[in-house]
């Protein structure tokens, strides 16, 4: 009886902990109709961010409304280019983000500067610059070439009729 009373005790407090779902911050349903408009670009994926991501994209949406409307344009731009990422991409740009900020300063600094020269280019010598997707990506770079098939003796001679 003691066993069978423990075994009990311990399935209804284990219970709550497996059946509790993580926290994930507020749905898409629940956002404020003016969250939602700033927020548009992400609704196909908001319910599959991580809660620090919600966190981060509503900390967004409430400093919107006093962003000049050049920055309102950059934002939904961004945001709209993020959603159209494909996870393996988003991965490598947060990659890239992180390795930013390990960069020793001095580093850091000709990076700007050399951000801010391409920025001052013109549109179409910027387009020089332009990596397709698809080489940018990292799987791609780690593939090897497929093992070449070996080659028939070329001195064969071929079957005469």
């Amino acid at each position: 009886m003691r066993t069978v009373l423990a075994a009990l005790l311990m399935a209804l407090t284990a219970a709550p902990a497996v059946a509790a779902p993580k926290d994930r911050g507020p749905q898409w349903a629940a956002l404020t109709a003016d969250q939602q408009q700033v927020l548009t670009p992400l609704a196909g994926e908001w319910n599959k961010l991580s809660r620090d991501q919600r966190v981060k994209w509503l900390g967004i949406a409430k400093r919107y409304p006093q962003m000049k409307p050049e920055e309102q344009k950059r934002v939904q731009n961004r945001m709209q280019k993020w959603a159209k990422l494909t996870p393996e991409q988003r991965w490598q740009a947060r990659e890239q983000y992180r390795s930013i900020g390990k960069m020793a300063p001095d580093r850091r600094e000709e990076l700007r500067r050399h951000w801010a020269e391409y920025q001052a280019l013109p549109p179409h010598e910027r387009r020089m610059f332009d990596v397709t997707p698809v080489e940018a990506r990292p799987a791609e770079r780690r593939k090897r070439p497929a093992p070449r098939k070996p080659q028939q003796d070329s001195f064969t001679l071929p079957s005469m009729p």
